[in-house]
């Protein structure tokens, strides 16, 4: 093993890419504060009970784990959404809010595949908050924030958790089973769902509608499609609020930016209702992914209802490379060299184009040669009697 060599699943950010980083994230700063957010930063480092010992527990192996001085087990960061409804249910004075942040989470998973274990995060939280205007709202910023990374084509794939876990009730599955039969559907896995669904005592009806998950995509039409499915109160209500959002999102001028997808494969005890997923056609996985998870706080020892989105810059960024959206690299407006002696007034000159609002470089060495190969889009040349352009 080289000591040059990163482990897997975790990379240097080069400064031509840090540079698009940091202009993506500007971006988005100016619209989460053009809206009304307020930025929030989590520790970084928590303890491993407060992720294992509630009720959406992460599992343990998906977590980077240490011990503290004192023998406590602590964890790297492994969930953006859950830090910030512990910081929601036990520090804000009041449960309504609209956070945003930047932050890294860590997932110790396999990094087999190309994924990461360093995921770098941008996203909102609207705290406090039910029904489908406040849906519509976060799903139209979503599209947005997309849009204004500079992403093209942009289409966010829309679901609601609740068509799914009705189809799946009307078995007498438990929710640690339906998990199993939704993590089975999510890897196409159909004959194992098949199979445990049969297990559980699900009827022909039931196991059709399941079946026909997968083929419940596209525009407004799914929705009479899916009610034809079942006669399950708790699937009708999903499709109902759906249609809702819908309509609000027409009425907004997004529809032609999201298509909705009653076979999506979210985790149905994190989630509670509407769930979403940004996509690019350049990349392979969602740039961006959120939904409404109303009991996340309760953990906490409070009731927040809440919606939000996080967005992956890593996937941005190659989504961007990929489009050919890459912004330029900007060069030095100006650029300065001197002569041995003269090094005062040279910095006196920087300082004044800085000042001025000007990209600048001083040159390290002395003389006009300095400034060989440097790009900039003026350059002068300081010696003892004065600046002359050059």
């Amino acid at each position: 093993m080289s000591i040059k060599n990163l482990p897997q699943g975790v990379q240097d950010i080069l400064p031509q890419e840090c540079r698009v980083l940091w202009d993506v994230r500007e971006r988005l700063t100016r619209a989460f504060e053009a809206r009304g957010y307020a930025p929030v930063l989590s520790a970084a480092v928590e303890y491993y009970d407060t992720y294992a010992g509630i009720r959406n527990a992460l599992p343990q192996e998906r977590m980077f784990k240490f011990t503290d001085s004192d023998g406590r087990l602590l964890v790297l960061r492994p969930d953006a959404t859950l830090s910030i409804s512990r910081i929601a249910a036990t520090k804000l004075p009041e449960p309504r809010a609209r956070l945003y942040y930047f932050l890294d989470k860590w997932d110790a998973q396999s990094a087999g595949g190309g994924r990461t274990r360093e995921i770098i995060q941008a996203g909102v939280e609207r705290l406090g908050e039910e029904g489908a205007y406040s849906d519509a709202q976060t799903i139209a910023f979503a599209i947005d924030c997309m849009r204004e990374t500079g992403l093209n084509d942009c289409i966010l794939d829309v679901g609601h958790v609740g068509y799914m876990k009705g189809l799946l009730e009307e078995c007498g599955l438990s929710d640690a089973q339906a998990e199993e039969v939704r993590a089975s559907l999510n890897a196409k896995d159909g004959l194992n769902a098949e199979r445990l669904l049969r297990g559980a005592g699900a009827g022909e009806e039931t196991l059709s509608a399941v079946r026909a998950l997968p083929t419940l995509f596209g525009g407004a039409e799914v929705f009479a499609r899916a009610g034809r499915l079942t006669a399950n109160a708790r699937a009708l209500a999903a499709l109902a609020h759906l249609e809702k959002v819908h309509r609000i999102l027409a009425d907004m001028g997004y529809e032609k930016s999201v298509c909705f997808d009653l076979g999506t494969g979210k985790s149905l005890s994190y989630y509670s209702g509407i769930v979403f997923s940004g996509l690019v056609k350049e990349v392979g996985a969602p740039v961006l992914s959120g939904g409404r998870y109303d009991t996340l706080a309760d953990d906490f020892g409070k009731h927040i209802p809440a919606v939000g989105f996080a967005i992956g810059l890593k996937r941005v960024l190659v989504a961007l490379e990929r489009q050919g959206n890459l912004p330029p690299q900007p060069a030095s407006d100006v650029a300065v060299c001197c002569e041995e002696g003269a090094e005062g007034e040279a910095d006196c000159l920087i300082k004044r184009f800085i000042a001025e609002g000007k990209r600048t470089t001083l040159a390290a060495e002395y003389g006009k040669d300095a400034l060989k190969g440097v790009a900039a889009a003026e350059k002068y040349f300081v010696g003892k009697g004065g600046a002359e352009k050059l």
